[in-house]
C-alpha cells in the first residue's frame, strides 16, 4: 500500500476518535450540560445525520477542486468546530458543532475513499479500504479510550481539545503527501459520466441492497457502542474506570476485524459476509443475555468489535466495486449509507432506554438490526439467482 494512504489514515484517526469518543463521554456531558443520557446520546446521531447529508453533497461540491485543497478545507473546518465544542457551555451549540464537524468529516472521507482506491490496482479496493479504515480502528484502540480517560481525569472538554490537537499534524501530512493537481472526485472535472450520469448509475439494484445492508450493520454497531459506558457501569456493574478498558477492547477487536477482512474481501466477500453476519447476530444475542457477567462482557466486546468492523469494511469495499458507473460519488454514498446506520442505531437504542427497557436493550436492538440485514441479504440473493447482475463485484462475490 502507498505510504500516502497511511497518511490519509492519520486524519481518519482524528475523525474516528471524535465520532466514537462520545460513547465514553455521554454520562459526563449529560451531567455537565444538564440533559438526559438519551439526549446526550443524540450527539452521536447528530454527527451521523451530518455525515449522511454531507457525504454525497460534499462529494459533488468537491468535484471542481483538487484533492489536496478539498481535504485540507474539510480537515481545517473539522479542527475549528472541535475548538468551539470544547469552549461552549450550551448543549444546542455543542449539537450544532457535531453537525458541522460531521459535514466536514463526510466530505473528507468521501474524497479520501476515492483518493485511496485510485492509488491501488482495480482489484485491490478491499485492501485500500481496510488500510484507510485502519485509522478508525486505531481510534477505537487508542483514541477513544484515551478520550474516555481524559474525560475521567480532566472532564469531557479535554477530549475535544485532544481531537483538535491531533488534527494539526494531519493537516501538515496531507499538505505534503497529496498531489495538488488531481481533482477531488478523481479524473478531470469534465471526464466521466458527470453528476447526473453517476446518480443514475447509483440506482443499480445490487448497489442499493449493499448500501442498505451497510446501514443496518453499522446501525447495530453504533446502537450498542454509543451506550457501552452506561451498560458497563449499570448492567455489568463495573466501575467507571473500566469504561476506557472496554472501549480499548472494542477497538482492538475492530482493528483485528478490519485487518482480517482486508485479506479476504477482494477474493471471497460472500462467504465472509454470510458467516460474519450470522456470527455477529449470535454475538449480539449472547451479549444481551450475559451482559451482567463481567467475563462474558469482556470477551464479547472484543468479539463484536471484530465482527462488526470486519463485516462493515467488507460491505464498504463491495459498494466501491458495485458502483463502477459512479466512480466519483461512490465514496460519498458509501459514507452516507453507513452513517444512516450510525444515526438510526443510537436513536433506536435511546428509544429503548427511554421506554424503560434498561441499558441492556440496545444490545437486543443491535441483534434485531443484524437479523433484518440477513433477511434483506437473503431475499436479494434469491432474486439475484433468477436475474443475475453483470457487476464486477458480483462475479467476485460468487467465487
Amino acid at each position: 500500500m502507498p505510504f500516502a494512504l497511511y497518511l490519509l489514515g492519520l486524519a481518519v484517526f482524528a475523525q474516528g476518535t471524535s465520532e466514537f469518543m462520545l460513547s465514553g463521554l455521554v454520562s459526563d456531558i449529560a451531567r455537565d450540560l444538564d440533559v438526559s443520557i438519551p439526549a446526550a446520546g443524540h450527539l452521536t446521531s447528530a454527527f451521523a445525520v451530518g455525515m449522511v447529508v454531507g457525504a454525497p453533497l460534499m462529494a459533488v461540491l468537491s468535484r471542481r477542486f483538487s484533492r489536496r485543497s478539498a481535504l485540507l478545507v474539510f480537515l481545517l473546518t473539522f479542527l475549528l468546530v472541535h475548538v468551539i465544542g470544547a469552549l461552549t457551555t450550551s448543549f444546542p451549540v455543542l449539537l450544532a458543532t457535531r453537525v458541522v464537524g460531521a459535514l466536514a468529516n463526510a466530505g473528507f472521507l468521501a474524497v479520501a475513499l476515492v483518493t485511496a482506491t485510485s492509488m491501488v490496482g482495480p482489484d485491490a479496493k478491499g485492501r485500500a479500504t481496510s488500510a484507510l479504515l485502519g485509522g478508525v480502528t486505531i481510534a477505537c484502540v487508542a483514541g477513544v479510550p484515551a478520550g474516555a480517560l481524559l474525560g475521567e481525569v480532566w472532564g469531557w472538554r479535554s477530549a475535544f481539545w485532544a481531537v483538535a490537537l491531533i488534527s494539526v499534524p494531519a493537516v501538515f501530512a496531507i499538505a505534503r503527501a497529496v498531489p495538488p493537481g488531481a481533482p477531488a472526485a478523481g479524473g478531470t472535472a469534465a471526464a466521466g459520466p458527470g453528476v447526473r450520469g453517476e446518480l443514475r448509475a447509483l440506482r443499480e439494484p445490487r448497489l442499493l441492497v449493499t448500501l442498505l445492508l451497510g446501514a443496518l450493520v453499522n446501525g447495530a454497531t453504533f446502537c450498542s457502542f454509543t451506550y457501552l459506558a452506561p451498560l458497563v457501569t449499570n448492567v455489568t456493574d463495573l466501575g467507571s474506570g473500566w469504561v476506557p478498558v472496554m472501549l480499548a477492547l472494542f477497538g482492538v477487536g475492530s482493528f483485528l476485524g478490519v485487518g482480517a477482512a482486508g485479506r479476504v474481501a477482494d477474493v471471497r466477500p460472500m462467504p465472509l459476509l454470510v458467516f460474519g453476519s450470522l456470527t455477529l447476530l449470535g454475538g449480539w444475542v449472547l451479549f444481551a443475555a450475559t451482559a451482567a457477567h463481567p467475563v462474558a462482557t469482556v470477551v464479547l466486546v472484543l468479539v463484536q468489535g471484530a465482527l462488526s468492523f470486519g463485516v462493515g469494511s467488507t460491505l464498504i469495499s463491495q459498494v466501491l466495486y458495485a458502483a463502477s458507473g459512479a466512480p466519483n460519488l461512490a465514496g460519498g454514498f458509501a459514507t452516507a449509507a453507513f452513517n444512516v446506520g450510525a444515526a438510526l442505531g443510537p436513536w433506536c437504542g435511546g428509544l429503548a432506554i427511554s421506554a424503560g427497557l434498561g441499558y441492556r436493550a440496545p444490545l437486543w436492538v443491535s441483534a434485531l438490526l443484524v437479523a433484518l440485514a440477513l433477511a434483506v441479504g437473503g431475499a436479494a440473493l434469491g432474486l439475484r439467482r433468477t436475474a443475475p447482475a453483470p457487476a464486477v463485484a458480483q462475479s467476485r462475490a460468487s467465487s
